[in-house]
């Protein structure tokens, strides 16, 4: 029994071990580089009868989706109860299908972390980064270490939903070993 336990302790060490020195993912620019972005992101939405999981978000944007007032970036705090979601036209029930781009000024490794409230599938240069299934108030998805290989513009895919009372939605990034900030709207493009 004592060589099982040691066994497993073992294991579960690698794995962490492994975890903890993970490369981080290499995020790839959009090619060609795109000029003359307008500034934000582009929104299409969906208003489900309800939402509780990204398979169900997918779903509501299969049929009646509508384009809505781009969004000026990932800053949106935390609303109080029947404030719209993002720039949608509901408080609750909303899906939201969010392209564009997003810029870095510099080369590195970067963390970057969401803050949502309440599912995320968050895609950055061909690459998860974010996510979060299911309900919660507003609060941080697991950081993701994510090098950018040249300074430029980098494409954005998120899907986003919001069920009952409150939403929002933040991107985070700073050097890695440093604190992330949140991402200024002027990093945003569509």
């Amino acid at each position: 029994m004592k060589r099982i336990f040691t066994a497993a302790i073992a294991v579960v060490a690698m794995f962490a071990g492994s975890v903890l020195l993970a490369a981080p993912l290499k995020l790839t620019p959009a090619s060609p580089q795109p000029s003359g972005l307008k500034a934000g992101l582009n929104v299409r939405y969906a208003y489900p009868s309800d939402v509780k999981s990204l398979a169900q978000a997918r779903s509501a944007l299969k049929y009646r989706v509508e384009a809505g007032p781009p969004l000026s970036g990932l800053d949106y705090r935390d609303t109080s109860a029947g404030q719209k979601a993002l720039t949608s036209k509901r408080a609750e029930r909303v899906v939201a299908d969010i392209t564009g781009y997003v810029k870095f000024d510099r080369p590195g490794v970067f963390t970057i972390d969401f803050l949502t409230n309440d599912g995320l599938h968050a895609v950055i240069g061909g690459q998860l980064v974010g996510k979060f299934d299911g309900r919660q108030t507003c609060q941080e998805t697991y950081a993701v270490d994510v090098e950018v290989p040249k300074a430029g513009w980098y494409p954005v895919k998120i899907l986003y939903f919001q069920r009952l009372v409150t939403s929002c939605l933040h991107m985070r990034s700073g050097p890695k070993g440093g604190r992330v900030t949140w991402m200024p709207n002027s990093a945003f493009g569509r």
